[in-house]
């Protein structure tokens, strides 16, 4: 039998990871959808507030019930441990839900603020299950609109907005703990884009195209592919004449962001900007692999790419 799917979605309050699930589990048909909240409601009426007060907080507030506060260097650390100690109690739970849904060949959503990377155990998985976590982030102006608007829906405002920094904090340490432990960071710009983001990891859709575009193209490359179509470009190579191997180049470039980022530091570098420019006058063309969220949107790419005249067809 084929290994079913777990499907991992992680963020601070008021990222917007309970839309995203929902509507991941509809375009790929699962069933099961599963939000950490209920597994916590649960885990808290089998282990009383006394033996377990961070539990019986909320997430962003458990920093209060740690003990020996003075060890901690700094409030973000503080609030950071306090969130892991929280989300502690619920991991267990959330571990055997996912053993539960593949002993049962059953493909699983779930999403939750409780998803911390590091602390829930997917290695143990890997082996019976297509797993994949995600953790979602979000510039800190989008997402404190999206968190009065969720505080607002859910009749908690008033205590909740209280607490948006402490959110915040837990935001950035949910990203550091995805960058150490290899976790896909999927930024919510907008929810096409997100889902195309996360499709593109699990669909996984490649190929290898030869660019002939110049550096002063570079960035109408990079906009057809990544701005237009959600695509990522993952690796560069450069057949280099006179040379035996070839360079290659990991880039993994998926947002916009990270994307315009990569086109003003080359912009504003003049060395840097040179020394790409010879790069390209040593090698004829550039293997450059592309992904998306499905192979009709690689086909998308390539005939734009090709109307402009960027790629080398032989």
């Amino acid at each position: 039998m084929r290994k079913p799917y777990v499907i991992l979605i992680g963020s601070a309050s008021g990222i917007g990871k309970s839309t995203i699930a929902a509507e991941l589990a509809k375009q790929l048909n699962i069933k099961h959808l599963i939000e950490s909240d209920f597994i916590r409601a649960v885990v808290r009426g089998i282990i009383g507030k006394e033996y377990a007060p961070a539990l019986h907080s909320s997430s962003y507030d458990a920093y209060k019930n740690l003990r020996n506060k003075a060890r901690f260097e700094n409030y973000e650390d503080l609030v950071s441990a306090g969130f892991d100690e929280h989300a502690s109690y619920v991991i267990p739970a959330l571990e055997k839900i996912i053993q539960r849904a593949i002993t049962d060949y059953d493909d699983i959503v779930i999403e939750g603020v409780h998803l911390v990377p590091g602390l829930i155990d997917i290695e143990q998985f890997k082996e019976f299950a297509n797993i994949y976590f995600f953790v979602l982030s979000s510039d800190e102006d989008s997402h404190k609109e999206r968190f009065v608007k969720r505080a607002v829906q859910i009749h908690r405002g008033g205590k909740q907005l209280d607490y948006f920094k402490e959110n915040r904090i837990i935001h950035d340490h949910l990203l550091e703990q995805a960058e150490k432990n290899d976790v896909v960071v999927i930024n919510t710009e907008t929810i096409e884009k997100s889902m195309d983001s996360i499709l593109s990891v699990i669909n996984k859709a490649c190929t290898t195209i030869k660019l002939t575009n110049s550096v002063d193209e570079l960035e109408d490359v990079i906009n057809i592919i990544i701005n237009e179509n959600n695509g990522s470009i993952e690796k560069i190579t450069y057949n280099i004449t006179g040379f035996k191997e070839p360079l290659v180049r990991n880039i993994n470039i998926s947002d916009a962001k990270s994307s315009m980022r990569f086109i003003k530091n080359i912009n504003e570098n003049k060395d840097k900007k040179e020394y790409l420019s010879k790069l390209y006058d040593l090698s004829d063309y550039r293997n450059t692999v592309i992904c998306a969220s499905n192979p009709e949107k690689i086909e998308k790419i390539i005939k734009k790419l090709e109307s402009k005249g960027y790629v080398l067809n032989e």
